[in-house]
């Protein structure tokens, strides 16, 4: 059973956050202390905006691999003349490189 003072905070009991709220004033003292809090919070804020949009793509993309068959293009099969070959000998030759553009017959290069 969970104690009903740990159910909004977690495993972070009221000392634990008064230790971390006196420690902070410390650290960052009276006047600076609002600044950390909002740039604190503004980071989560975003933090929370970026897995909401990783986890609406990420739902988007399953819908579309969970969409019906007819509604995607077919995949026909490749036949075993027009698989590519495994064996590098077995590949064509490459092409031979243009040739150079001539140059005018009166002019110079």
């Amino acid at each position: 059973m969970i104690p009903v003072g740990r159910v909004m905070f977690g495993p972070l009991g009221f000392p634990e956050l008064l230790f971390i709220l006196v420690l902070a004033l410390l650290i960052f003292g009276p006047k600076r202390l609002p600044e950390v809090g909002k740039t604190i919070g503004k980071g989560m804020a975003q933090f929370r905006r970026a897995t909401t949009d990783l986890k609406r793509t990420i739902e988007s993309e399953i819908a579309l691999a969970d969409e019906t068959p007819a509604a995607r293009p077919a995949i026909r099969p490749v036949s075993a003349a027009e698989a590519v070959p495994s064996r590098p000998e077995a590949l064509p030759a490459p092409a031979p490189p243009p040739a150079p553009p001539e140059t005018a017959p009166g002019r110079d290069a």
